[in-house]
């Protein structure tokens, strides 16, 4: 559900933070096993796989049982259905005390994304989902990562412990929140993620915290002509809140978003609805500023149920932090990219791009682009917060770095059609293959750091600043696995 912003590249207003602890590189012995260890015959085809199952958010039962099945062939142990998420998994491999660390995958789908691996629209017939957001290739290569850096542990009689999170439902249904909520990470020492993108970038950076409900509002039908004034019109109350909503825009804080969709609201014009719905997000780059904006924006719905006569319920859905950056581990990251470098394509790829690029006039970037690593920053200022992501949740409780790496073309919107083709083609796999790879050293040099990860650790303590304590956004309530049904509720 995220635009990225913090892995676009773009470093106007960066902050550098000064003097964090350089992580030497591994030994070339041990740089070089690692590497080995990475199948990307594997990221190829697993990707491929879970692009071709496209279930979207609590609905990822033929993607998570791939990839866990992947990370238990290779000697991980598996635990499924965690935190009362069905297509939730972590896996782990321990082979003595040491520094535990962290890799999330994802793989869940987005509605109404179904393409073909082509460079023009070409919906796929009786399929209505697609990974328009490149989850297929993240979670792909978050496990070819991890299991390429467990072989190297066992080989070199490395200490510690790696874990793989498979987290399902980012797109909106907080999968990871449940999961630190619920204690999942509170022994990590340190975590990795990354994200399918348009260029290489290890750049960190905020995003948008988020709040988000669905605004449930029960009347009394009535025949619209005959007797309308027995009536007492749910979708009224949704309109009447729409409206109170909008004239608030104007009284919250700067780079405040407020979005909604109507979700039901009625069937038919002679008949005064009884059942009405309307599905609200609110977005700012700090969580408090969330948080009391939806308070706000209750108390509309509220005033708008009094208005009409109506009742109204409201369901919170999902809800992240915005993204802690960590310069330290950035910086980690950051090195291992540009040792491995950008992207090459072949010409039939370039050609595939410079075709899709004719569906989007205005285009930005270059297709050359790919094959550059983009300047690294740590952007701290809020016109860096693009989109949201369920991974800042991990960011407040654990020094987290993440990556972004070329497997979309240059210039497509993100969610798009042309994204979803793009994860399915060789584009799509060069780019995981090289995200693979760069999470491999990282994880690797991390689990030799410790001293990088208590500066880490430090960094991270300091940017949330004293006395915090983590309280999620979603409250107490059981992950929303029906999320994606806007089905009447009564």
């Amino acid at each position: 559900m995220k635009e990225r912003a913090y892995f676009t590249g773009i470093v106007g207003a960066a902050m550098l933070l000064a003097g964090p602890a350089q992580a030497g590189p591994l030994a070339a012995e041990a740089r070089n096993q690692v590497l080995a260890g990475v199948d990307a015959k594997k990221v190829e085809t697993v990707g491929r796989a879970v692009w071709g199952f496209a279930e979207t958010g609590y609905q990822e039962q033929k993607s998570a049982a791939l990839l866990a099945k992947e990370l238990k062939d290779a000697g991980f142990q598996v635990t499924m259905g965690v935190v009362g998420e069905p297509t939730a998994f972590v896996a782990s491999y321990r082979s003595a005390p040491g520094p535990v660390i962290a890799i999330t995958a994802e793989y869940d789908a987005l509605p109404g994304l179904a393409q073909q691996a082509v460079p023009t629209k070409a919906p796929i017939a009786g399929q209505a989902h697609g990974h328009g957001c490149g989850h297929n290739l993240l979670g792909a290569a978050s496990v070819a990562a991890a299991i390429a850096v467990k072989k190297w542990m066992v080989a070199a009689k490395v200490p510690g412990e790696l874990r793989v999170y498979g987290t399902p439902a980012e797109e909106g249904g907080s999968g990871k929140v449940y999961m630190v909520r619920d204690g999942l990470f509170k022994d990590v020492d340190a975590a990795v993620h990354w994200h399918p993108s348009g260029a290489n970038s290890a750049a960190q950076s905020i995003s948008m915290a988020n709040t988000n409900g669905k605004f449930r509002f029960h009347g009394r039908s009535s025949h619209a002509s005959g007797n309308p004034e027995a009536g007492r019109s749910a979708l009224d109350a949704v309109e009447i809140m729409n409206v109170a909503t909008n004239y608030l825009r104007e009284h919250v804080p700067d780079r405040t978003r407020i979005h909604y969709v109507i979700t039901s609201g009625g069937g038919a014009p002679n008949v005064v609805p009884d059942y009405a719905e309307v599905f609200y997000y609110v977005r700012s780059p700090d969580p408090q500023v969330v948080r009391s904006v939806m308070a706000r924006v209750k108390k509309a719905g509220e005033g708008a149920a009094i208005a009409t006569d109506t009742r109204m319920e409201f369901e919170q859905v999902g809800g992240v932090y915005s993204m802690l950056p960590n310069d330290t581990l950035g910086q980690m990251m950051d090195k291992n990219l540009r040792s491995l470098g950008g992207i090459e394509w072949t010409a039939e790829e370039k050609a595939f791009a410079a075709k899709m690029r004719e569906s989007v006039p205005d285009a930005r970037g270059t297709i050359e682009s790919v094959a550059q690593v983009q300047p690294y920053a740590v952007r701290t200022d809020p016109d860096a917060a693009g989109g949201s992501t369920d991974v800042s949740d991990i960011s407040w409780v654990v020094p987290t770095v993440g990556l972004g790496t070329a497997t979309f073309v240059p210039g497509m919107p993100g969610h798009s059609w042309q994204n979803t083709a793009a994860a399915g083609s060789s584009i799509g796999t060069k780019g995981a293959v090289l995200a693979s790879r760069t999470l491999a050293l990282t994880l690797a040099e991390m689990i030799t750091s410790p001293d990088v990860i208590a500066t880490a650790k430090a960094e991270m303590e300091k940017r949330r600043g004293p006395n915090f304590t983590y309280v999620a956004m979603v409250g107490d309530r059981a992950p929303a696995l029906d999320y994606r049904n806007n089905s009447r509720v009564d």
